[in-house]
């Protein structure tokens, strides 16, 4: 009969993170989705209210864009920091 090597503490702790990160995934993948579909929202608000005199629609299109990607990657690169602070401790 083979005996485990690891401590059933190491073996506790990882499973404990693995839960952890899984549930910071699922929060993180619902915050993203929001964003996006918040930020789509405003994109076609801003499509279909048409040109404003002496704006560049370009320019505010893209800041909308570019407004939805950092929406969009927030909530994993808070929860990342949050995870990488806590597998260091």
């Amino acid at each position: 009969m083979e005996t485990n090597n690891l401590p059933q503490g190491r073996i506790r702790r990882a499973v404990d993170e693995l839960i952890i990160a899984e549930m910071f995934l699922v929060q993180a993948t619902i915050e993203s989705a929001t964003a996006i579909g918040d930020g789509l929202s405003a994109l076609g608000r801003q499509i279909t209210a048409g040109e404003d005199a002496g704006s560049a629609p370009a320019d505010s299109i893209g800041a909308t864009l570019r407004g939805i990607a950092d929406g969009a990657l927030e909530p994993y690169a808070s929860r990342f920091s949050y995870l990488r602070d806590l597998a260091n401790r």
